[in-house]
């Protein structure tokens, strides 16, 4: 959630007269970073995910679910506990914007093997199951993207009014803002920095008793504060590439998969109470953090302030938090085809450094905007030994993709990190199973991009208008997408054009080399001419030699994908709007009632943890159950018992071994079994040798 600093933070109207400082120092950082690693090279695939949870607490006699604002208590106590397992089969966990949330990655990143690829799943269960071993016996912790409820009524606890100096919201407490300084801090600058609340519409649902559609034709569900919008949850993954060059490319060619994606992994159905008249949460959260003013927004006048970036009046085409509005690889240049607003001053600065022209647009567009956080005291620095204005600012440009430049170590026993691409558009799933199949595919297109040579570049405008056909009610069904045609270098191209003659040659006009296509199309390939990301994948593995062990599970994770895009198995989206519909409360009036919303958290949660079978969401594959039990490793302790403690033990095990086969006899295998049954396996088969992903030999590297 962006960089977290210790200090005191300062109100917008204190942190003003420091805002120019800060972008142009940022930009002097990323060049000073720029200088010293460009030439960084032969860098390994490392790689990591993030996934975020949410806190909730079940009432059995009422059916009432709500927040359970422990997130950062939870968090603290699973870090202790981290502290003394071994790194290579442990978690990370980290705060998030709410206080009923925590985020969990791998303590250390994958690396770049396929064993890796079905490690991920491992350790999803392993954060999973660690988290269980925390809560409370009236809490459960789904991976769901939105809490049904939130700014329902009385929906947190402990129980607080809605409201507070940060967010001033008609719905939802301030205590819901984690205790951090920064994210209260970040909250209310944006809300004055904009000059009012927040404004969320998201379309209702249109179902045959909404009684609102009454009396307007276009009703839409009104939420008024960050929170609603960071309180989503997701899926996301860093890549570290080999050099500057790859990162630049991954970053053009996953955007135009950021709305694909996002709609295959739609799950976000309903807000605040209501089923909404969209599947995904993007449009929600880039409403909730819209610092822009009217002027900005094009909405109506502002009076000038020479602080603000452009005066708080330059036009801005979209919030902080959107699709991404240019393509940095200096072979994209032909497909930014959309307003992409610059700073003068710092688009100036760059080109006088010397910085490409494609990387001088990408940074001086996002240094249009302002720092949200400035802390006390920590202004001037020392610009070749911090990067904390350039993150103050990066972090805060929440795109669908992220391009990161490696930071400056900490330490000289800071392990090394490369140059990354985030890819940030993904709705975390009910299981790990499906998190680790999006997290692997995705692993492996970027494979498939490099060793194959591929281009999936469209124009923007184009991915644009993927993102807004992503929002639809199951999209993957009901709607299609931009696509680009011929996908494959030119000389497979001619081969692919003598047996699909009927395609049309490759260098046929711009605007006839995209078409709409269906997401079955575009995972499953589409006549002769398009062979489809899911048949690459399979190409992929086979170039690289993939083991047989790995591919068992590689081959279920490409099937849910397969299977998802031809419709045959369902988005949790689409799952849980069934849910409702079927639940004998529902009065299809489009609202989630409180009962509706307890059996539909208690449903996703028992699903996540392999309690509840779902073949609608992952036919045939079935998820082992998660326990409390078997999470840590246990150490083998040689210090000598006390002789009290000793003796309490002996006389236990002769009791019990009485039982079996005589005095001191060990226990017999059901009684270990009985005792024992919480262990599982944490999921994926063993793997008996490693193929490497395609990689070029060079130094370690970490993922942060």
């Amino acid at each position: 959630m962006g960089l977290l600093k210790v200090g005191k933070p300062l109100h917008w109207n204190d942190s003003l007269e420091h805002c120019h400082y800060i972008r142009r120092h940022g930009v002097l950082q990323f060049i000073a970073t720029y200088r010293r690693l460009q030439h960084l090279e032969n860098d390994r695939l490392f790689y990591g995910d993030e996934i975020e949870y949410a806190l909730l607490k079940v009432d059995p006699a009422s059916k009432r679910v709500r927040l359970s604002l422990r997130g950062p208590e939870v968090m603290e106590t699973l870090r202790k506990q981290e502290q003394d397992m071994n790194a290579f089969r442990g978690c990370a966990w980290h705060q998030e914007y709410g206080s009923w949330m925590l985020e969990g990655t791998p303590s250390l990143p994958y690396g770049g093997y396929t064993m890796s690829l079905v490690s991920v799943e491992q350790n999803m269960r392993l954060r999973r199951g660690r988290l269980l071993t925390i809560l409370a016996e009236d809490e459960i912790a789904p991976t769901l993207v939105t809490f049904p409820m939130m700014g329902v009524g009385d929906f947190v606890h402990p129980a607080a009014p809605p409201g507070g100096e940060a967010s001033q919201s008609e719905f939802v407490p301030d205590t819901c803002i984690n205790p951090h300084p920064r994210f209260g801090t970040l909250t209310g600058n944006i809300r004055r920095r904009r000059g009012s609340k927040v404004d969320i519409r998201v379309p209702l649902f249109k179902d045959v008793n909404t009684k609102e559609f009454e009396s307007d034709t276009d009703p839409s569900i009104q939420m008024d504060c960050m929170a609603f919008g960071m309180g989503c949850c997701c899926l996301q993954v860093t890549f570290q590439a080999s050099d500057m060059e790859e990162s630049r490319l991954l970053y053009d060619q996953l955007a135009v998969l950021a709305p694909i994606m996002m709609a295959l992994t739609a799950a976000t159905p309903v807000v605040k109470g209501r089923l909404a008249a969209s599947d995904v949460r993007w449009n929600i959260i880039s409403q909730s953090v819209d610092d822009r003013t009217p002027a900005e927004r094009g909405e109506g006048d502002f009076k000038a302030e020479p602080l603000m970036a452009g005066e708080g009046r330059r036009r801005q085409s979209k919030s902080r938090y959107d699709s991404i509005s240019c393509y940095i690889h200096p072979g994209s240049k032909a497909y930014n085809d959309i307003p992409c607003e610059v700073d003068e001053e710092m688009d100036s600065v760059l080109y006088q450094e010397g910085i490409d022209e494609m990387l001088t647009r990408h940074i001086s567009h996002l240094f249009t905007r302002d720092p949200l956080v400035v802390f006390e005291g920590h202004v001037e620095l020392d610009d070749d030994k911090s990067t904390d204005h350039f993150e103050s600012i990066q972090s805060t440009n929440w795109q669908t993709v992220r391009w990161k430049p490696p930071p400056i170590p900490s330490t000289a026993c800071s392990p090394h990190i490369g140059w990354r691409t985030e890819f940030r558009s993904m709705e975390v799933q009910l299981t790990d199973f499906e998190n680790a199949a999006f997290t692997a595919f995705i692993v492996i297109v970027t494979r498939a991009i490099l060793v194959f040579n591929l281009t999936l570049l469209a124009p923007l405008s184009l991915v644009d208008d993927n993102m807004k056909r992503a929002h639809g009610v199951d999209a993957v069904r009901r709607s299609k997408f931009w696509f680009r045609k011929h996908i494959l270098p030119d000389d497979t191209d001619e081969m692919m054009q003598n047996i699909c003659p009927s395609q049309g040659p490759k260098g046929e006009s711009k605007s006839s080399q995209f078409e709409e296509m269906t997401m079955d199309e575009i995972m499953n390939g589409k006549s002769c001419y398009f062979p489809g990301l899911v048949p690459l994948c399979y190409a992929y593995l086979e170039h690289i030699g993939c083991d047989e062990n790995s591919f068992k599970r590689l081959d279920q994770y490409l099937k849910l994908i397969k299977d998802r895009a031809t419709g045959e198995l369902m988005t949790p989206a689409t799952w849980m709007r069934n849910f409702v519909h079927a639940h004998k409360d529902y009065k299809m009036d489009s609202v989630v009632s409180e009962t509706i919303a307890y059996d539909l958290v208690h449903a996703c949660s028992d699903i996540g943890l392999g309690r509840r079978p779902c073949p609608e969401l992952l036919g045939d594959v079935i998820i082992e159950p998660i326990l409390k039990d078997g999470h840590y490793e246990t150490p083998l302790f040689g210090e000598k018992l006390g002789s009290e403690d000793r003796r309490g033990l002996l006389q236990k095990i002769m009791s019990r071994a009485a039982q079996c086969d005589g005095t001191f006899s060990a226990p017999s295998s059901a009684q270990m079994r009985r005792q024992y049954s919480g262990a599982v396996n944490a999921g994926g088969d063993p793997v008996s040798r490693q193929g490497s992903l395609g990689l070029r030999e060079g130094s370690g590297g970490y993922v942060a």
